[in-house]
Order: C-alpha cells, then sequence, then structure tokens
C-alpha cells in the first residue's frame, strides 16, 4: 500500500449543484470518524487555495448538512492554469505557483476536488504539477466522461420534470406549445430524461441538430389529431441542422446577432414564423441546481465521499470516483480531463422516447 493520506484538503469547484454537501460530509466523517485523518476546509474553490482561505473542518461543521443545497465550502469558477498564462505580466501572479505553495504550507497530502468536467480538468493538471489529487464527479449536465452518474443530476431530472409536468395543464387548457427550456450547453442528458419523464412531445438536444420543419409537421400531426397543445423540451446547447454546418467562430457570429435571449426563445420564434400556434416560453434556469438533493443524489454522493476517502487511505492518488456498470471505481483522472460525455444518437432512452411518439426534430 502506498503512503495513506494523514492530512487532505477538500474543496467544490464550479457551479453548485444537490449533493454537494452530503458528498462534503461522508468525506469528513468517514475521514476522522474511520482513520483519524485531518480534514482542511478550502474554501471557494481553488481561488481558496490561492489567497489561503483553509481552515480545519470540523464535526460541528459537517453535521445537519446532508439534505443542504449548495455548499458549505463555497465555490468559485477559477481556473489557476488558464490565469498563469498572464502570470509574467507586472499585476499576474502565477496561481498554479500559488496553489502549490498553499499545499505544502498546509501540509496537504492531497486534495479530494468536487467538480464537474473543467474542476476535473484542473485536477489532472495538479496531478501533473506533482500534487495528489482525488476527484468526486458532481453537475447535474451528467456530462462527466468516465462515470455513468454524476451527482446532482438526478435532483435536477427531478426539478425540471415538475416543471414539465406544470406546464401541462397550462398547455392543455390554452391550446398552446409551450417550450421549456433547461441547462445543457454540449450534452442534452438533463433535457433527454426530464422531456422523457414529463412526456415532452418534442426534445430537443445539442447532439441531435433540429430542423424546423420537422418540428413544424409534428405539431401539425397532433393538431389535427386533436391535440392542440404540445410540450417542447429545449436544451440550452440546441442548434438547427444548418448551424450544425458552421465553424465555431461562424456560430458564435449568427448567435451574437440573434436577438433572442436563449435557444428557448429563438426556437419559439421559429414555430411562430410557420405555424399559427400559440407560443409561450419557460426558462427553468437556476432553479434546476438549488434545493435540496433528491434521495438518490444523497446516497450516490456520500458513496462517492466514502469510496474517495478509502482511496486516501489507500494512497491511491490520482483518480477521480466514478460509477461504472452499477459499480463503484476509481478512474485516472487522465483518462477524464478535456471530455465530454454526449448523448449517443442510439441511446436507449432516445429509441424508447421514438417508440411512444416523440420527435427529437430529425425526421
Amino acid at each position: 500500500m502506498k503512503n495513506a493520506a494523514q492530512t487532505f484538503g477538500i474543496l467544490t469547484s464550479g457551479g453548485d449543484c444537490p449533493g454537494l454537501n452530503a458528498a462534503i460530509r461522508a468525506v469528513a466523517k468517514a475521514a476522522y470518524g474511520i482513520y483519524g485523518m485531518n480534514v482542511m476546509g478550502i474554501y471557494n474553490g481553488y481561488k481558496g487555495l490561492i489567497d489561503g482561505e483553509v481552515r480545519p473542518l470540523e464535526s460541528a461543521d459537517v453535521s445537519g448538512i446532508l439534505t443542504r443545497g449548495g455548499t458549505i465550502l463555497g465555490t468559485s469558477r477559477e481556473k489557476p492554469f488558464k490565469a498563469s498564462k498572464d502570470s509574467e505580466k507586472p499585476e499576474g501572479i502565477n496561481k498554479v505557483e500559488a496553489i502549490k505553495e498553499a499545499y505544502s504550507r498546509y501540509n496537504l497530502d492531497c486534495i479530494v476536488v468536487l467538480g464537474g468536467n473543467g474542476s476535473q480538468k484542473t485536477a489532472s493538471l495538479l496531478k501533473q504539477e506533482g500534487l495528489n489529487v482525488i476527484g468526486l464527479p458532481k453537475t447535474i449536465d451528467n456530462d462527466i466522461y468516465g462515470t455513468d452518474i454524476t451527482f446532482g443530476f438526478h435532483s435536477a431530472v427531478d426539478i425540471a420534470t415538475e416543471a414539465i409536468d406544470r406546464l401541462h395543464s397550462t398547455a392543455h387548457s390554452h391550446n398552446r406549445v409551450m417550450v421549456i427550456e433547461v441547462m445543457g450547453h454540449d450534452a442534452g442528458w438533463l433535457a433527454l430524461y426530464s422531456g422523457f419523464a414529463g412526456g415532452g412531445d418534442i426534445i430537443i438536444i445539442p447532439e441531435i441538430p433540429y430542423d424546423i420543419e420537422s418540428i413544424r409537421k409534428h405539431l401539425v400531426k397532433r393538431a389535427k389529431g386533436g391535440k392542440a397543445f404540445s410540450i417542447v423540451v429545449v436544451a440550452e446547447g440546441a442548434i438547427s441542422v444548418e448551424e450544425a454546418k458552421l465553424s465555431k467562430e461562424e456560430l458564435k457570429k449568427k448567435r451574437k446577432n440573434d436577438k433572442s435571449p436563449s435557444r428557448g426563445y429563438a426556437i419559439a420564434r421559429e414555430i411562430e414564423a410557420i405555424t399559427d400556434m400559440d407560443v409561450r416560453v419557460s426558462v427553468l434556469g437556476y432553479q434546476q441546481r438549488g434545493g435540496s438533493p433528491s434521495p438518490y443524489d444523497r446516497v450516490i454522493a456520500t458513496q462517492f465521499g466514502t469510496a474517495a476517502v478509502e482511496l486516501l487511505h489507500e494512497g491511491s492518488f490520482g483518480n477521480m470516483v466514478a460509477k461504472v456498470n452499477n459499480e463503484i471505481i476509481p478512474v485516472p483522472l487522465e483518462e477524464v480531463a478535456g471530455k465530454l460525455k454526449l448523448v449517443p444518437k442510439d441511446h436507449r432512452v432516445i429509441r424508447d422516447a421514438r417508440m411512444v411518439g416523440t420527435c427529437f426534430g430529425d425526421d
């Protein structure tokens, strides 16, 4: 067995999501309750290491936080390696060196990072700098490569599905097309699962570029069949077939010239332009990330947290805790960093949704 960690820091990085506090609680309670380790709380993400916002995390700090949303440690979107590119400027600071200095100053044997794609990439880069790091995958987008599930996703699906359920009654009462926009810039897991669970008539995800004519035909077909209302679930990163042909620069320019506040509004405008239907938009926004975690997320976050402590005890650093084929395993950070887990076009949920009549804007 490699050298076990005796003192380690724990931080949350990137956007908040349900389950962070459950994971923090699990790591802390298992660490000092089972192995007698010292736990240092790092506040406000990687920024806390740079600024020295580090203090012992005591038992009282993690008491009663299992069901709480957000994170008691605070978070930030600090990207130290990106910032360090400007460290040679007079006003600059080498943030990576600052992190390494703090790692040494607080006698840390490892840093446990609770974060999404960007945070895990930073963790992998810190590993290359010689620091011991262990990652825990959190994001409502469920798009972290190397794990079947991330904590936060299940809670967000619950919230989005409930919103879709509530919109059904308004859509039916007023014979309207209700467009609901959920998060998911690159990956459509949240739109797919909540749309499927909520009985969305049309689901538009980034992985399947949509044809507005296909959407129109589906809406018209429903109307002719006596269903004058429809629910359209849109991921915030949805793109059309025409947009999919553009370069990143061209797409960015096109979106800049688009006066729509978001993709949900843009698609609603497209529907209104080619139909005589009454269309309304609901952007769920940050509600998807807030509030108490679902029971499932409490369980998976706790399992990830205790698994991280076992890795700390074994000295198995440089890994991210993952759930693969219903088993919780370590995955090397270098296999995760810089990759996205996108929805396969032949995913079983997509096939099942098509079989019950859901349109994905591509037929």
